[in-house]
């Protein structure tokens, strides 16, 4: 019998799953404008190495004050190492990358490829990672990286492809495996997860800095750095894994993939940037290309086998017989939210 308590539970945490994405990309999107005021007293490697620093500090502070609460989620172990090291090296070559990317190449290129992150993690998830994606989704991925695209672009003249574009390339087809290494560990302590991708790849950012010869700033800036890297980067990631968890890579980064409008619009209001001409027409596009993301996460289906009896009577040898018969037949469900459909 097909219970409606597990539909309940299974809605809720797909709708807790949805919010958790959200709120990865609203902690990501206040970095972008305070950032901006941050980087006239830092470099940018530097920024970004303590934005992870900061990351690794505040969620590992968490981390170690909650040793003595039992948790149900199990610790990394042996058979994580792979996907554990993968998440690390690649958030660590991914930067770098991104760098070397923007030294060479106009920053509106840059960001216009940037959002190939999209695009990437949903195609590693599928072909190689085998994560089902419905043709729904494949639409709403579609839109949502349209629009990511009409926001960033500035004209065809912004558009030149060249070795700095390959490396930003690079660096999104990095990020696009790492969040698919992270998808694997999901379901494992997300403290010890963030505290490890924070704290090495902060030190690891920090290095190359130090080596290309990066300065490093004010006491006052870094602990500035430092609190942002905490928010923006390490509760982004922390929500960003729960998430994962439940709906997966792709459509994590489909919901993700507000960010750049959450921080257009916090750029608008808190340093008075002007909006993009293309933003009105790609946030239309984000909205439509997230409600198909959002009705194809909430979807489920439902299969199990129905069986029901009959009694059948009739004459053998003179008497009346009773005999049972069993028959059976495939049901299922399929909506959303708590109403569902049968289909026989």
């Amino acid at each position: 019998m097909y219970k409606l308590e597990v539909v309940e539970v299974e809605i809720m945490k797909k709708t807790n799953a949805v919010v958790l994405a959200i709120l990865a990309a609203l902690f990501y999107a206040i970095s972008i404008p305070v950032s901006k005021v941050l980087l006239r007293y830092t470099a940018p490697t530097m920024l970004a190495a303590f934005l992870y620093i900061g990351a690794g500090i505040g969620i590992g502070i968490i981390y170690f004050a909650k040793q003595n609460v039992k948790s149900k989620r199990k610790k990394l172990n042996r058979e994580d190492l792979p996907y554990t090291t993968g998440m690390i090296v690649l958030d660590i070559a991914a930067p770098i990358l991104l760098m070397n990317g923007i030294s060479r190449t106009a920053a509106a290129n840059v960001s216009l490829l940037n959002n190939f992150e999209i695009v990437a993690t949903a195609v590693i998830a599928f072909f190689i990672f085998k994560e089902k994606i419905s043709l729904q989704m494949l639409v709403a991925l579609c839109l949502i990286t349209l629009s990511s695209m009409v926001l960033s672009f500035e004209g065809m003249e912004s558009f030149n492809f060249s070795i700095g574009s390959a490396m930003v390339i690079a660096a999104t087809i990095c990020w696009g495996f790492e969040n698919n290494c992270t998808r694997k560990i999901s379901a494992k302590d997300t403290y010890e997860i963030v505290t490890l991708k924070g704290a090495c790849s902060g030190i690891g950012s920090l290095l190359i800095a130090l080596l290309i010869g990066e300065r490093m700033p004010m006491p006052i800036i870094i602990l500035m750095i430092l609190l942002l890297g905490f928010v923006a980067y390490g509760l982004s990631i922390f929500t960003y894994v729960r998430a994962q968890e439940v709906i997966g890579a792709a459509k994590t980064s489909a919901f993700y993939a507000l960010s750049p409008f959450i921080g257009a619009l916090l750029s608008f209001l808190i340093l008075h940037e002007k909006l993009s001409d293309g933003y009105l027409t790609g946030l239309i596009i984000m909205i439509v290309g997230s409600i198909l993301a959002i009705d194809d996460t909430m979807r489920y289906r439902h299969n199990h086998v129905h069986s029901h009896s009959h009694i059948i009577h009739h004459l053998y040898h003179g008497k009346i017989v009773s005999e049972r018969i069993i028959h059976e037949h495939a049901h299922s469900h399929m909506g959303f939210g708590f109403v569902h459909f049968h289909a026989h």
